[in-house]
């Protein structure tokens, strides 16, 4: 198992801002899960199917949706596709960066 580092700003503004004003607990799963996949291993992007991500979060595939949906709304995800049914390249989106000087990791 490897050390997961996530920015503190996930933690202390992205959870309580998707999970308890959103009220879309599987949105914060899934931008976790996809973070793991890119930031975490040091890549802006990857190529990721639904189903790996169901696998990934114990979320059913509509809910995967739905959530994919919203982060792509809020901007915390952006997403290329040259088919709709191709597989996705998420790119997870850190807007908090760019309005503070540092971004400390935990």
């Amino acid at each position: 198992m490897r050390d997961l580092r996530v920015d503190s700003y996930v933690i202390e503004s992205l959870m309580p801002d998707l999970v308890g004003h959103d009220r879309r607990p599987s949105a914060y799963i899934v931008y976790l899960f996809l973070w793991s996949r890119t930031h975490a291993v040091g890549h802006k992007s990857a190529h990721i199917a639904l189903v790996d991500i169901a696998e990934g979060t114990g979320l059913a595939k509509r809910t995967i949706q739905q959530a994919i949906a919203w982060l792509e709304h809020r901007k915390l995800i952006a997403i290329e596709r040259t088919r709709a049914t191709d597989v996705g390249s998420f790119a997870v989106l850190t807007p908090w960066s760019r309005h503070r000087k540092s971004s400390p990791e935990r």
